[in-house]
């Protein structure tokens, strides 16, 4: 089927009116750094990193210019968080490790806040959001420009099947660098062990662990598969990311670039989450296919995980902050589930 001349003529026409705006020279570099492969179909992060740069850069015309910098090209997570307070690094896309500066942020990560990915989505838009953004940009020097999706976490391991948390006993489960996931799983009678992302893949297959934490999407995308034999569906963990900018930055720009940026991350986040969303669904089954095996508990073990992990990790968080904060969320959660 041949395209009409008009709008092939069109099609050339507005192709060539976009590399004439990338050609200008930018006033402006941003750089923005995250963890995730750039593949954006695959890839939260690299998705948001792709629509950021892109809407950026064309609604300037090449005025303000982008580099994505990902798959830990400049450190970890905890890396990056660091280069984007010092100015090194404009901008950052992160998880957990955001709650080491902030630690009210570590609300969010609960076990078993959140008892879906809309009703996370509702709290983090709403005005929880917001209070928790302003009080995070007082306390880092970083702006939340928008709140993204690393999903549910989910456990895997090598040695057997996890339906409830005594099967977790004795099981060395690799964790996040950050104190709550610690409190977390060694509730649940695991052996918590923090290690950075980008040396996960390596202990798994060297057996220094023997499981760890993350979302279907992550797991089949990184081909923990090959390493992990069983998958636990309990969704302890709603993971959040954070896209951040060095603060000072942002107020050296006009307010209408503020506004644009600001926008622009908006709909990076969404974008994120929606690509999260397809990923998880569609790695499930893929999981499946290559011969993982997967566990769904049922609502009587999910009460289980809840009644072990929650309150333990409640008591260590009101040692770290302001407890009215893990009555906000709560208060919040409620609210959104009963919309």
């Amino acid at each position: 089927m041949q395209l009409p001349t008009k709008k092939i003529t069109l099609a050339i026409a507005a192709a060539a009116t976009v590399l004439g705006l990338q050609t200008q020279a930018a006033e402006i570099e941003l750089t923005l750094g995250h963890v995730d492969p750039q593949e954006w179909t695959t890839s939260k992060k690299g998705a948001a990193g792709k629509v950021f740069k892109e809407l950026v850069e064309g609604q300037t015309g090449g005025r303000i210019s982008v580099n994505v910098y990902p798959a830990g090209q400049l450190g970890g997570e905890t890396d990056l968080l660091q280069s984007a307070q010092d100015g090194t690094l404009s901008m950052a896309m992160v998880s957990g490790p955001f709650s080491q500066l902030c630690p009210e942020a570590g609300v969010l990560d609960v076990p078993y806040l959140f008892p879906s990915a809309p009703v996370a989505w509702e709290v983090l838009d709403g005005q929880f959001g917001q209070d928790l953004s302003a009080h995070c940009l007082e306390k880092t020097g970083l702006r939340t420009l928008a709140y993204a999706e690393t999903g549910f976490r989910n456990f895997t391991n090598s040695k057997r099947p996890i339906a409830e948390p005594k099967d977790l006993e004795g099981l060395k489960i690799r964790v996040m660098t950050v104190p709550l996931f610690v409190e977390m799983v060694k509730s649940m009678g695991g052996e918590p062990t923090p290690i950075a992302w980008p040396e996960v893949p390596s202990a798994l297959a060297t057996g220094v662990v023997d499981g760890q934490e993350n979302p279907v999407s992550v797991i089949y995308g990184n081909k923990l598969y090959e390493m992990q034999k069983y998958l636990t569906l309990d969704g302890h963990v709603y993971g959040t990311d954070f896209l951040v900018i060095n603060e000072d930055l942002y107020q050296s720009l006009s307010p209408d670039d503020q506004t644009l940026i600001s926008n622009a991350a908006k709909t990076a986040g969404l974008v994120g989450r929606a690509i999260q969303q397809v990923n998880s669904a569609e790695g499930l089954f893929k999981l499946s296919e290559a011969g993982m095996e997967i566990t769904s508990p049922t609502a009587e073990q999910m009460e289980k995980f809840k009644a072990a992990a929650q309150p333990a990790v409640l008591e260590w968080l009101k040692t770290q902050l302001d407890p009215s904060w893990i009555t906000k969320a709560q208060d919040a959660v409620k609210a959104a589930t009963a919309d």
